[in-house]
């Protein structure tokens, strides 16, 4: 299965006083991961917005398996999971590349790559379109579908 890929490298303002990530940031990941995806796949999707079309987020969760730390290296990887008219659900598995100098100790044991799945999110999205100052299920832009297709698992 194919997936689009954000990295990113933990922040100290990441991190919470026992000096792990706070929890929310993994979910503000989700949504800078999305954001990117759309950026570069379908920037012509902006013009759509200013026409009145919104992706709005209806769930979103995240199960966590192991902390992270500062620097900490990070791979968010994407993936669609469901799709429908003008519901989608995409799948996000979070891997940690590297573990940061910050932090003490030894990693725990790694796959063969060397990464560590230390999360994994999902978040379902509608597509929706604004009438008369109301929000309304619209289609999928075709455009959006398209950069989509390769990212579709099983």
């Amino acid at each position: 299965m194919r997936y689009f890929e954000y990295r990113h490298i933990v922040g100290f303002e990441e991190t919470n006083v026992v000096g792990n990530v706070y929890y929310a940031n993994h979910i503000r990941w989700q949504g800078r991961c999305r954001e990117l995806f759309l950026r570069e796949t379908v920037p012509e999707i902006l013009e759509e917005f200013d026409h009145g079309l919104a992706l709005v987020t209806l769930s979103v969760n995240c199960d966590y398996y192991h902390e992270l730390g500062a620097f900490d290296e990070l791979a968010l990887r994407m993936s669609l999971a469901d799709l429908s008219h003008h519901r989608m659900t995409l799948r996000f598995e979070y891997w940690r590349l590297s573990e940061g100098k910050a932090k003490g100790g030894k990693a725990e044991a790694k796959g063969e790559s060397g990464e560590v799945l230390v999360a994994r999110g999902q978040q379902e999205l509608g597509c929706m379109g604004r009438r008369d100052g109301k929000f309304e299920p619209r289609a999928w832009p075709a455009s959006l579908l398209e950069a989509l297709r390769p990212y579709a698992g099983s």
